[in-house]
């Protein structure tokens, strides 16, 4: 019985929360990403909430503001090469018409992926036109509701503002209700605390770092969508041991083949003093000794994040997945019967 009603009123609890879950999990982002600058400024800001408040104003001014643009832009930019698709105008498609080894790739493959009577060209041009449409659709379904987005953007502050002030308390109840001993209390909170550092800092924001870097670097040299690029470099920088060098080398090599030999030479240089120092030298010291996500798997938990959540899922992918190995690590070691 007493189940039963537990069940029950978490069920009612759930839906009472469920219009707002978008905006708490936003919410729960920010305050995970930004908590150390708000620590910083409340060493010399004794009151928790101007230190608070002083924190979500940097989260406005530095994250929602510029992240709301490059997705507009990046919208803009997606729509327009597909409506470019299948045109004159478009480069990819120049190439496929005058390569005829590309051609003949694709038609002796036909036949062992069930495509076979269609032209090489129709099929990249309607694979690239349904990726870019798929984009295009996650991207502009949070932009169709302006009330909606208005009214989560208020709540998501709101209860940012309260996350950083009152999180240390909120998780001290939290820690009251789970069912471990001290020990392994305290061992959860330090492999979630390094995991979501690893994973998070060490991951997520040093891709995005690299992409911002990366479309900076198309749009200074005008060698294309510098939204669109700069995602597709952050999304790269997962890939081990290519990075983000899957993007701006080829690019590079298209530019000097073009005959264009100050822009391939200026990205190459930027491609390795610049975009890929920051992997090289941003990683390691953000994660130092601790324990580190391997970074394929942070890779798939960012685009089955980004599946699953939206744009939320590029945080809340990798870590909700660094909580459930946290959690899972304990569990181990009670099976194992390493703690009493």
């Amino acid at each position: 019985m007493v189940l039963f009603m537990i069940a029950v009123l978490g069920f009612l609890a759930f839906e009472i929360f469920r219009p707002f879950l978008t905006a708490i999990a936003w919410a729960t982002v920010f305050c995970v990403v930004f908590y150390p600058v708000y620590a910083f400024i409340l060493r010399f800001i004794k009151v928790k909430a101007i230190a608070s408040f002083l924190t979500l104003i940097l989260i406005v001014v530095s994250i929602i503001g510029p992240f709301s643009y490059i997705s507009f832009s990046l919208v803009n930019e997606v729509s327009d090469v597909i409506g470019r698709a299948g045109t004159e105008d478009v480069e990819f498609v120049k190439a496929i018409k005058s390569d005829s080894r590309i051609i003949t790739i694709i038609e002796r493959i036909q036949p062992y992926v069930g495509l076979k009577g269609a032209s090489a060209e129709d099929i990249i041009i309607k694979n690239a036109r349904k990726f870019g449409t798929a984009i295009v659709d996650k991207l502009s379904s949070g932009f169709t509701n302006i009330l909606g987005m208005a009214a989560n953007f208020v709540i998501m502050l709101f209860t940012s503002f309260f996350l950083l002030k009152d999180g240390p308390g909120f998780l001290t109840k939290l820690r009251n209700y789970l069912p471990f001993s001290e020990d392994q209390k305290d061992r959860l909170a330090i492999q979630t605390k390094d995991m979501i550092v690893s994973t998070i800092y060490g991951g997520v924001i040093v891709a995005l770092v690299e992409g911002v870097l990366g479309g900076i670097a198309f749009a200074l040299l005008n060698i294309g969508p510098p939204a669109l690029w700069g995602s597709v470099m952050a999304l790269a920088s997962f890939v081990p041991i290519l990075g983000t060098a899957i993007v701006w080398l080829p690019a590079s090599v298209i530019l000097l083949y073009e005959g264009t030999y100050m822009k391939g030479i200026a990205l190459i240089l930027i491609g390795i003093f610049i975009i890929s120092l920051v992997d090289s030298l941003l990683k390691p010291l953000i994660i130092g000794g601790r324990t580190k996500m391997p970074t394929v798997i942070i890779f798939f938990t960012v685009l089955g994040g980004i599946k699953f959540f939206g744009l939320l899922g590029l945080i809340m992918g990798p870590l909700v997945f660094a909580l459930f190995l946290s959690v899972f690590e304990i569990f181990r070691t009670m099976e194992g019967g390493t703690d009493a």
